[in-house]
């Protein structure tokens, strides 16, 4: 019987069958419906409320695609008849354009629209799209490759466009209901509804800021860039990834928090430039063990193993050994959602961090400030008869280590760069290769190294640090 009465009755008969079934089972119902209009509920009054700030991004690329040359065009018995131009129409490099295409949304009225950095990734042309079939060109003022974040700008000519409220994505619970609008596989915007799965997901990408929001609302390919939306009818965050071994969506997708995404908006829309407080302090997550012998009730926190001497945690007066519990009253679990937590305030403000130090909870004071360029870095292309010429050369900071995502806590001379068949090349230096000593002396600056590259010498024996491996180079002129 229970499986057939949906077809049998009208839709409040049902519902209240299912009400009463409910309570007979001891389960108790949040909410009775009492009429026609209570049963039909829906999200279409939402849909059409934040629908229209959720666009359609189409872009253009050229792509040189060489053919290699055929052995048979190359035989020169061929050539000693028809010339060195034989068969040169198949072998030239052939250009075709390739289209891709995502989705964006729009959080400012007079054309600010968020995206995905790898939806725009080399495009030659962004054209964006409304729901209501207008077109745009659309300008590129900054890509955060560190939370694979576009900030795009389109020419409204003066009209105020649809545009989505940010929320605070710290106020989002594991459960609540959220839904999904973008444009997936380029059918049109299509919308699907799910739930908060999971909070803080950190594992996911390579980044070291991405602190994502887990939900099960469908996500598929063209949906990046799209928006995520709360109940409220605000912006939770934007779809940016899915875990598939298909390719298609298993309810599994991701978000990069609305709180972020404000972040972005706010550093790259002031200046084109995204500059973010650094917390100067570096750590591991706190396992059972660690918590056992601190005398933590449980494992939480990070433990901080490394203290940059001159950045905020020092100022601060935090120091090795602690645990950092909380940023602002938020709870962090790992490095990587302490950086996450620091990465979203604003540079120049302060911030409560809470500390397990010596059995006991401190509140600890942060001055939120950009990561220092001490020393100036100081860029030199070396030239001359010497085995590093062609490579730019400059002294580490924590300032550059953000900017080119590498561990801000190395310090010396750095190969920013080499020229393609340079010496430095050629001899097999590396951009990323940090010159430790030449000819058993320690050079820790750029002048250090410029003047023992500039003394007379028949060879050269220079040490290396690569991916954290030291390596000795012994070159003779």
């Amino acid at each position: 019987m229970l499986l057939n009465f949906q077809n049998r009755y009208p839709a409040v008969v049902r519902a209240s069958l299912v009400i009463l079934l409910l309570g007979a089972f001891g389960v108790d119902a949040k909410q009775v419906p009492k009429n026609q209009s209570q049963i039909a509920l829906s999200f279409a009054p939402l849909v059409k409320k934040v629908a229209p700030a959720v666009v359609n991004i189409y872009t253009q690329k050229l792509v040189r695609a060489g053919r290699g040359t055929p052995s048979l065009f190359n035989d020169p018995f061929f050539k000693r008849f028809f010339g060195d131009n034989f068969g040169v129409p198949f072998t030239q490099p052939k250009s075709r354009r390739q289209n891709s295409l995502g989705s964006g949304v729009i959080v400012d009225p007079n054309g600010l629209i968020v995206t995905n950095g790898h939806v725009i990734q080399g495009a030659d042309e962004i054209r964006v799209v409304l729901s209501d079939r207008r077109e745009f060109v659309a300008e590129t003022l900054g890509i955060d490759k560190k939370t694979d974040l576009a900030i795009l700008k389109i020419d409204s000519r003066g009209k105020a466009l649809p545009f989505i409220e940010m929320n605070d994505s710290d106020e989002l619970e594991v459960g609540d209901l959220v839904l999904a609008i973008g444009n997936p596989f380029g059918v049109g915007q299509t919308v699907t509804n799910g739930i908060v799965s999971a909070l803080a997901r950190t594992q996911i990408g390579k980044s070291d800021l991405n602190s994502f929001i887990q939900t099960d609302a469908a996500i598929n390919p063209g949906n990046s860039g799209g928006a995520l939306v709360s109940m409220d009818g605000r912006l939770a965050g934007i779809n940016t990834a899915i875990y598939s071994q298909s390719g298609g969506s298993h309810g599994i997708g991701f978000a990069v928090p609305s709180n972020m995404v404000r972040a972005v908006v706010r550093g790259v829309s002031a200046s084109g430039r995204l500059v973010r407080p650094w917390f100067g302090a570096t750590g591991q997550a706190v396992s059972q063990e660690i918590a056992d012998s601190l005398g933590l009730d449980r494992p939480s926190g990070v433990l901080v193993s490394a203290v940059y001497k001159s950045g905020a945690a020092a100022e601060a007066g935090i120091e090795v050994g602690d645990v950092v519990l909380a940023v602002n009253g938020h709870e962090v679990n790992d490095p990587v959602g302490l950086r996450h937590r620091i990465a979203t305030l604003p540079v120049g403000e302060s911030a409560a961090v809470r500390v397990w130090r010596s059995g006991k909870i401190r509140a600890v004071g942060l001055q939120l400030a950009p990561p220092p360029e001490q020393p100036p870095r100081m860029e030199m292309e070396l030239q001359g008869d010497q085995p590093l010429s062609g490579a730019v050369i400059v002294n580490m900071s924590p300032a550059l280590a953000e900017e080119i995502t590498a561990d801000p806590f190395l310090e010396g001379v750095l190969l920013l760069r080499i020229k393609h068949g340079s010496p430095a090349n050629r001899l097999g230096f590396r951009a990323g290769d940090f010159i430790r000593s030449i000819n058993s002396h320690s050079v820790s600056r750029v002048r250090e190294l410029k003047k023992q590259l500039d003394r007379k010498t028949d060879r050269w024996r220079i040490t290396i640090l690569r991916n954290g491996r030291s390596q000795e180079l012994v070159i003779n002129r």
